[in-house]
């Protein structure tokens, strides 16, 4: 539990790194991008988990992880722009 827990976060931080370079959020740095993408990683498995679409392994994960990191930053953007 606590080893899946760890492999969720590094997983995550790598997730809003890799978000981040896609985005081009270079704007409010390294740190957001990967607490974005712990965050993403947790929203993203609940909404396809909702939505009845799983993955398989590591690799589906990490992407569902990026897609959620990428959704966040936008709406990091949209929330911080005035």
């Amino acid at each position: 539990m606590i080893v899946d827990l760890i492999i969720g976060l590094i997983m995550g931080g790598l997730a809003g790194f890799v978000a981040g370079k896609i985005m081009g959020s270079g704007d409010h740095g390294v740190v957001v991008n990967i607490i974005l993408g712990i965050l993403g990683g947790v929203l993203s498995g609940v909404v396809f988990g909702l939505l009845d679409i799983g993955t398989k392994g590591i690799i589906g994960n990490f992407i569902f992880a990026v897609i959620g990191a990428c959704a966040l930053i936008a709406i990091w953007r949209k929330v911080l722009k005035k």
